[in-house]
């Protein structure tokens, strides 16, 4: 019923993970960015920013097609159509959506700097100070994810309540990337977020999430 446009990126993989965790059938689409898809006019047609992933649920509202771009709009639509994984206790949801937006407006952009000048921009960008500057609110923040994990009675197994839920889908493959992408273990000294490494093991365990980590890979 829903058709998947991605690449296995963390943006890419929030959204595959949450369609194998919620059993929602799909039918996954590669976007090959490397080679420009996402700029080709049946993409853009989906989603107008040019950017992965997008869906396309063939049984949308009213029972007719609807197109949804950005990864966090699409994890919350996907979370109310099969009713999993976004708490209906006011106050609980309240918490998965303020993390979840703290994953789409800090954690993506901050981390996705960092990789980008850590990895790739060497060569560009000789000048230290983008590299500091990113890597450093890049620890801020996982300084954040550590005290919430680290929570008041020992130790949270997620970041809202006792549930897996969509902010954990959309935060994880972040942390994830910071590893074993970008090669940033001893940098941004991960082995000191203790409560953060333990979680993203936790998470992986899944095996839904282990699967959409994979889905569109590259």
């Amino acid at each position: 019923m829903i058709d998947l446009y991605s690449l296995a990126t963390p943006n890419g993989q929030k959204v595959s993970i949450a369609l194998e965790e919620m059993g929602l059938s799909y039918t996954p689409h590669t976007i090959d960015i490397m080679k420009g898809d996402q700029f080709k006019p049946e993409f853009v047609s989906v989603n107008p920013n040019s950017k992965i992933p997008a869906i396309v649920d063939q049984d949308g509202p009213g029972g007719k097609p609807f197109a949804v771009f950005e990864s966090g709009a699409i994890l919350v639509y996907l979370a109310k159509k099969s009713g999993k994984f976004l708490s209906k206790d006011p106050r609980l949801e309240s918490e998965t959506l303020q993390w979840l937006f703290f994953q789409v407006g800090g954690v993506g952009p901050m981390f996705g700097q960092f990789g980008h000048f850590y990895k790739y921009a060497g060569a560009k960008c000789e000048h230290p100070y983008p590299v500091e500057r990113y890597a450093n609110e890049s620890k801020r923040l996982l300084k954040v994810l550590d005290t919430r994990l680290a929570g008041e009675r020992g130790g949270r197994d997620f970041l809202v309540g006792d549930e897996y839920s969509i902010a954990d889908m959309a935060m994880m493959p972040w942390v994830h990337c910071l590893k074993v992408f970008y090669g940033a273990k001893d940098v941004l000294g991960l082995e000191g977020f203790a409560n953060v490494e333990k979680w993203v093991a936790r998470c992986l365990a899944r095996p839904q999430t282990a699967a959409g980590m994979k889905v569109c890979d590259f």
